[in-house]
């Protein structure tokens, strides 16, 4: 199937639907099936509890949860970039955090992942877009790069989370 027909539906705090939180396990759970024993991975629920109720909160899913984007805003000052020597220009500093993007192992490479980052970020006001990727995964982060994306700096948001290149984007340009 082409990525073309991929239809993207879009949530937000508030107005979940029944059966979300488990259409977002269940996709993680495909995939990142071979490493499903690792209890970083196997936490994931919680930070879906953690993302959906935060207040902000906006998801876009692909057709029949075949992959998903969502994040939410950061309050003023407690952005976790801020650990970085990143300095935005003019001061401009809302943050919207781009908590993941996901798509089942079939559906890769297709160009959706890139469609559902920009569905998620197309309405978005805030100044700034950051997320994390997994140092040990340079192709990744080069295809954040290629969409606008630039590293600025390293961080271990947990014990036992990998450590992460922070990465940031600027949406007002």
């Amino acid at each position: 199937m082409e990525s073309s027909v991929i239809d993207l539906r879009h949530f937000q705090y508030g107005s979940l639907p029944e059966g979300f939180r488990q259409m977002l396990i269940d996709v993680h759970a495909d995939a990142y099936a071979d490493q499903m024993d690792d209890p970083f991975h196997q936490r994931f629920a919680w930070f879906v509890d953690h993302w959906t109720g935060m207040d902000g909160f906006s998801c876009v899913v692909a057709d029949e949860a075949v992959g998903f984007a969502y994040g939410a805003p950061l309050a003023p000052g407690r952005e976790w970039w801020r650990s970085t020597d990143y300095e935005p220009s003019d001061g401009y500093s809302s943050t919207y955090a781009v908590s993941e993007v996901m798509v089942r192992p079939g559906w890769r490479k297709q160009g959706i992942s890139e469609r559902l980052h920009e569905a998620l970020l197309k309405e978005r006001t805030e100044d700034l877009a950051v997320l994390l990727v997994d140092v040990t995964h340079p192709k990744f982060q080069a295809l954040y790069e290629s969409w606008g994306y630039t590293k600025a700096g390293e961080q271990q948001p947990f014990a036992d989370s990998p450590l992460y290149a922070v990465m940031l984007k600027d949406l007002r340009t």
